[in-house]
C-alpha cells in the first residue's frame, strides 16, 4: 500500500527517514530479551510467544541457571520445566518445544545454536521470526523480526499492504539497506511499544508523524496523545 501517487523510490525514501528519526528518539533501541548467549536467545525467545518480554525476564535467569546448555533442556524433567516456565503462558507446550529442541541442537549441532537462517528454521518451534532475532541479535547477522508490532506499524506505515509474515519481511527487505535491518526491527518495535499502539496510537506525540499516512487514528491532540506514551515497553 503507497500513498496515492507514491512510486516506489518516493516510499524507500521516506521509510528510511522515518526510521531515521525512529532511531533520534530511541537511541537505546535493542532486543528487550535478557540474554548472554544465543541459546539464552533462542530459548527466551520461544518463551516470549503470546507473553511478554519483562515477563519472560523475571522467569528466565533462575531457568539459565538450572539449565545452562541444550543437552539440559534435552534431558530435563518435564514437570520440572513446566514449573519454571509457568508465568510466561502455555507452559507445557512451550516445556515440550524447548525439550525437543535441546535434543534437536544435541542430535544435530553438538549441542550449539546454529549461525544459519537454513539450519535454525528446521529446529522445532522455531519460525523466520525467532531465527532472525537470534540471528540479529546473538550473530549479528541482520535480519528483520516481523512480529506483531513490526507487521502491525508496516502496514500503517504504508510500507506493505500484507499480513504474511514472510511477505511483510521481503517488502521490507527491498526497502532497507541489508546492515539496518536488525536495528530498524528494534526501532519500528519500540515505537509500537510506546506510542503507535494498537489502539489509540499516541499521534499528537509522535515523531514521524508528518510521514504516517495513519495520522490521525489515535488522538492528535498534543496533551491527550502524551498520555498514551508509555515509557518502556510491555510487549
Amino acid at each position: 500500500m503507497q500513498n496515492a501517487g507514491e512510486d516506489p523510490v518516493a516510499l524507500k525514501r521516506r521509510a528510511r527517514r522515518m526510521v531515521k528519526v525512529l532511531g533520534e528518539t530511541y537511541p537505546d533501541a535493542h532486543c528487550e530479551l535478557d540474554f548472554r548467549n544465543p541459546l539464552e536467545l533462542l530459548v527466551a525467545t520461544v518463551l516470549s510467544a503470546q507473553c511478554t518480554d519483562q515477563r519472560v525476564n523475571a522467569v528466565t535467569p533462575a531457568l539459565f541457571t538450572a539449565y545452562p546448555d541444550a543437552e539440559a533442556y534435552a534431558g530435563a524433567d518435564r514437570e520440572q520445566l513446566e514449573t519454571a516456565i509457568a508465568p510466561t503462558g502455555f507452559f507445557r507446550q512451550k516445556a515440550k518445544t524447548l525439550q525437543t529442541l535441546g535434543q534437536a541442537l544435541c542430535d544435530r549441532y553438538g549441542g550449539e545454536v546454529p549461525g544459519r537462517l537454513d539450519d535454525l528454521v528446521t529446529l522445532p518451534g522455531v519460525g523466520r521470526k525467532t531465527a532472525n532475532v537470534v540471528l540479529g541479535d546473538a550473530f549479528g547477522v541482520p535480519g528483520i523480526t516481523v512480529d506483531t508490532h513490526l507487521g502491525r506499524l508496516a502496514r500503517r506505515f504504508a510500507w506493505t499492504t500484507h499480513t504474511d509474515p514472510e511477505k511483510i519481511e521481503q517488502d521490507l527487505m527491498a526497502l532497507f539497506p541489508r546492515k539496518d535491518w536488525t536495528i530498524m526491527s528494534h526501532r519500528v518495535i519500540w515505537h509500537g511499544r510506546r506510542r503507535c499502539h494498537a489502539r489509540r496510537p499516541a499521534c499528537g506525540a509522535c515523531p514521524i508523524a508528518r510521514w504516517c499516512p495513519a495520522f490521525g487514528e489515535g488522538p492528535t491532540d498534543p496533551d491527550e496523545a502524551a498520555r498514551l506514551v508509555r515509557d518502556s515497553g510491555r510487549g
